[in-house]
């Protein structure tokens, strides 16, 4: 499965008309001028997301960040990708399970998921709001493998 993002809808087509053409120049992406993506697919869970920067969408490279909303009791269910994580959680409170194993997350817990590390997320009552990141280029080139 490619990324779960694979469009250009809302805001993000808009700075893509607006980003100076020179790769490397600096920018500030407001989480309030960004889509909201996900939340319908079965296959990932209701887990709803935006994308501050991503090379795809920004001038940018190197780095893809973003902040995941799950509604209370919400999941992401397991999956791997090759390119390291990391999860900040910003609000709420939930579980996060690493290769089998469960952390309680809550603000300002710091989560790191390995290279190919199972990993999923279940909310707590409250929600859930984390953000995330990798070291990539862009979002829409890491391609998540769900288990089954």
């Amino acid at each position: 499965m490619s990324a779960l993002s694979n469009s250009l809808t809302g805001n993000h087509a808009a700075n893509l008309a607006e980003k100076p053409s020179v790769l490397g120049a600096g920018f500030v992406a407001d989480l309030a001028d960004q889509p909201v993506e996900g939340g319908f697919d079965p296959t990932f869970g209701n887990v709803t997301w935006q994308t501050l920067i991503s090379g795809d969408l920004t001038t940018s490279n190197g780095l893809v960040l973003g902040v995941a909303n799950f509604p209370a009791h919400g999941m992401l269910h397991p999956h791997r990708h090759t390119p390291p994580e990391f999860y900040f959680c910003l609000a709420g409170s939930g579980v996060v399970t690493l290769d089998g194993v469960d952390y309680q997350v809550g603000p300002g817990s710091a989560v790191f998921i390995p290279s190919d590390v199972e990993h999923g997320v279940v909310a707590g009552p409250e929600g859930l709001k984390f953000a995330y990141g990798f070291g990539e280029d862009a979002f829409s080139t890491i391609e998540y493998r769900f288990s089954a």
